[in-house]
């Protein structure tokens, strides 16, 4: 039996991050691919070949996203002891992070939390000083200060990645504080979002950036409940989930080494963790935010050693 074998160029992005053992093979495809053989007879000759294809994944859950952590961002375990620094600083009673713990515990991270206050500019520093990112979670009043921004600029600035979640007016006090000195941008708003978006195309006004990173395995995602819009008059983040209203939710900032993750729409972490690929979103999102690109094997040794 003849076999005849159709090379196809479907996975560009495992060329280029193939070399980044961190990341799985369909790193920055939104839409997965599988390699397949298909059993077809040639009509010229009658013979049966065995043809090499790539085919969709089949196996998808609930919502239509590739089901399995082989299909997020990172390997599981890639990033075992990377620590991602936590201010929980949302008053709601009912809210914690136990989940968006468990998911990012799945690559390796740990998370080290603050809760309900701020902590001193020296216990932050001293946290921040183990850790590969920070992620803020606001609340409807500020509670960080300037020394604590300047605290948050020097880490910023030496490529540590920051995720400033906020939700609904008035919860985006801090989100809007410390985007306002990193980036120069903020949010606003409420929104009655609740739905799930897929890819955001030319003639449709919500979805999200498909082929990021961050959206890897992931052809539809929730928006969040209530929710804010990203107000970026300057146009310095890139746009990666657009919200049932048309306007940005959720924007990336990537600028000469530094990664940011601006969010409206926090409730996605607690009370709506269940729908549409937030598990591997949060999970994106971090990987994305450890700044792999740029720091290399270099990152993750410095922190296996702490």
């Amino acid at each position: 039996m003849k076999k005849t074998i159709i090379l196809t160029a479907l996975f560009l992005f495992t060329a280029v991050f193939g070399t980044h053992a961190q990341y799985n093979s369909c790193a920055g495809k939104s839409e997965v691919y599988e390699t397949t053989t298909k059993e077809i007879r040639n009509e010229e000759t009658g013979r049966v070949e065995t043809v090499v294809v790539q085919e969709k994944v089949k196996n998808t859950d609930t919502y239509g996203n590739p089901a399995g952590s082989q299909y997020d961002l990172a390997v599981d375990g890639a990033f075992k002891g990377q620590t991602v620094v936590v201010l929980q600083l949302c008053s709601v009673s009912s809210y914690n992070f136990d989940l968006p713990k468990a998911a990012l515990a799945e690559k390796g991270f740990s998370t080290y939390q603050f809760k309900n206050t701020a902590p001193s500019p020296k216990d932050l520093e001293e946290a921040l000083s183990k850790a590969c990112q920070l992620w803020v979670i606001s609340d409807r009043v500020q509670h960080l200060n300037d020394k604590h921004a300047e605290i948050i600029k020097h880490f910023f600035d030496s490529g540590k990645g920051v995720y400033l979640w906020g939700d609904n007016d008035p919860y985006h006090a801090d989100a809007d504080f410390l985007a306002r000195k990193l980036i120069g941008v903020d949010m606003s708003g409420t929104f009655i979002g609740d739905k799930n978006v897929g890819f955001k195309t030319d003639s449709t006004n919500s979805g999200m950036q498909a082929d990021h990173l961050i959206t890897t395995g992931l052809e539809f995602v929730y928006e969040g409940i209530t929710i804010a819009k990203i107000n970026d008059p300057q146009q310095v983040t890139t746009p990666l989930i657009w919200s049932t209203d048309g306007n940005v939710v959720t924007a990336i900032y990537e600028n000469q080494g530094q990664r940011l993750i601006l969010d409206g729409g926090y409730t996605r972490l607690k009370y709506s963790w269940n729908n549409a690929g937030t598990g591997r979103y949060v999970k994106n999102a971090a990987a994305w935010l450890v700044n792999y690109e740029r720091f290399g094997e270099a990152v993750v040794s410095e922190n296996l050693g702490k």
